[in-house]
């Protein structure tokens, strides 16, 4: 069995609560988030008539964090060997290994790797791997009022109806085969000028 995280993108309400949680159980410092929850929204009002106006705004919530890819490049780019994958398919950082040089960092295309500003070394979702040991499911997953998030089988997830992990604002998949499987927002298939509207929230500095 290979790890990966669904995210139903349809019923996800915003609420964030999957990014406090996973912050208050790794007890990461102010500035520090392993997961994100991306604001998207595109469109505008279209005038019709001298006096009414119809609404063309969309909008949806992407929650993101690292996704424990099947070909990780953080681990391809990382010069001291500190990063490695399970035979479950997480991707874990050696902190004994890892000298701080971000590399990893700029390599990952969603932005999941973060240098912890105390210890100077890389950090990132573990997918709770302390829990997974113990037979329970990471803190985002059990915390989400909406049940949108889960966690499970790679290939069980991806073989879900209407799977699309090419959802905006994600990367080309085939960068990294990500262990994800996204259920996208009605909205998602709008053509309109997307953006994400909580950058500085979720900016990896």
């Amino acid at each position: 069995m290979k790890w990966a995280f669904y995210f139903d993108a349809s019923q996800c309400s915003g609420c964030k609560t999957c990014q406090v949680a996973c912050k208050d159980k790794h007890n990461l410092p102010v500035g520090l988030r392993w997961r994100n929850v991306y604001e998207i929204a595109g469109g505008q009002w279209h005038r019709k008539g001298d006096k009414n106006w119809i609404s063309g705004v969309h909008s949806y919530n992407i929650s993101l964090s690292c996704n424990h890819c099947e070909e990780p490049i953080c681990m391809k780019k990382c010069p001291n060997k500190a990063i490695y994958k399970k035979e479950d398919g997480l991707v874990l950082i050696d902190e004994k290994r890892c000298m701080g040089c971000e590399y990893c960092k700029w390599a990952c295309p969603y932005g999941a790797l973060h240098l912890h500003p105390a210890t100077g070394k890389m950090t990132k979702c573990t997918f709770c791997n302390d829990y997974i040991q113990k037979g329970m499911l990471p803190s985002c997953v059990t915390s989400c009022p909406m049940r949108v998030l889960e966690a499970g089988d790679l290939e069980k997830l991806k073989a879900k109806p209407g799977i699309n992990n090419q959802t905006w604002p994600l990367p080309p998949e085939n960068i990294t085969k990500p262990a994800l499987a996204i259920q996208p927002h009605k909205s998602a298939t709008q053509k309109v000028k997307w953006k994400i509207i909580n950058r500085e929230e979720v900016r990896n500095d």
